[in-house]
């Protein structure tokens, strides 16, 4: 499984889900499952974004599936980013 890391604002309309229903992040999360991919580990942050979040997927297609369903919804917008583990990385650095 391929890692992203998904990086979430919520508009005034996904603030207002929440305050109301906190529990709805757990909610979206088995949603998530539901397209195909798996929530590792997950943040709320200070700063540009409100959430960060880990997320495993089969692959690319899987991923966008995941981000344009939630993003279509009104309630967040997503920046979604490949993420490689550092041994990957230095591999492919050095060029094997």
């Amino acid at each position: 499984m391929a890692t992203y890391i998904m990086l979430s604002t919520l508009t005034d309309e996904g603030r207002k889900t929440v305050k109301a229903n906190p529990g709805r992040i757990r909610e979206v999360n088995k949603e998530i499952e539901s397209l195909g991919a798996k929530v590792v580990a997950q943040y709320a942050v200070l700063g540009p974004y409100d959430f960060v979040n880990v997320v495993e997927a089969p692959d690319n297609e899987t991923i966008a599936k995941v981000s344009m369903e939630l993003g279509s919804r009104g309630t967040v917008q997503i920046m979604t980013l490949p993420a490689l583990p550092i041994e990957t990385f230095t591999k492919k650095a050095k060029g094997k």
